[in-house]
């Protein structure tokens, strides 16, 4: 299994049971999540409810929650949405911090291609959540959740090169 950590904050973001498609030159990564029920499970083994005593409105278990495969599995944090000065200020921060980590080939592409990536999320800005990883650094990369068109389960965006893949 590989697992995809922010190569700032050593937070676990990602793992390749979520496959990912790569949008605006390699820079981006898309991630599909999907709304999962967790908590206690009603489980019928068949037995006559009735029979035991047990009220017909008694199905519904509120120990259970909805929540995004993705959000829960890697314990994301959600940030204050930001304002396209404030998304700038971070950007700038961010490609300062990551491209003093990079070296040689994926320096070169990072910075080829991460004005683009910026371009292209400034005008979907608003139709954002912003997460981060567990240890919520200030400094991390950002995790960008949306809803395509239609769509009822979000869609995830990550920056490809602030992830480094470790084997576990």
């Amino acid at each position: 299994m590989l697992v995809y950590q922010d190569l700032i904050s050593g937070d676990e973001l990602l793992s390749d049971s979520f496959p990912y498609k790569e949008t605006e030159n390699g820079a981006l990564w898309e991630v599909e999540g999907k709304w999962v029920v967790q908590g206690a499970i009603d489980v019928n083994i068949g037995a006559n409810p009735s029979a035991e005593g047990a009220d017909a409105d008694e199905a519904v278990d509120d120990q259970a929650a909805r929540v995004v495969d993705i959000v829960d599995t890697f314990r994301l944090q959600e940030q204050p949405s930001f304002d396209k000065k404030q998304f700038v200020a971070w950007a700038k921060k961010y490609i300062k911090l990551l491209s003093a980590k990079l070296e040689g080939e994926k320096k070169e592409e990072f910075t080829k291609n991460i004005e683009g990536a910026i371009k292209f999320l400034l005008p979907k800005l608003k139709d954002f959540q912003l997460f981060v990883g567990e240890s919520m650094a200030d400094d991390a990369g950002l995790v960008l959740a949306y809803y395509k068109e239609g769509a009822t389960d979000p869609t995830f965006i990550y920056f490809a090169h602030g992830l480094k893949e470790v084997k576990c």
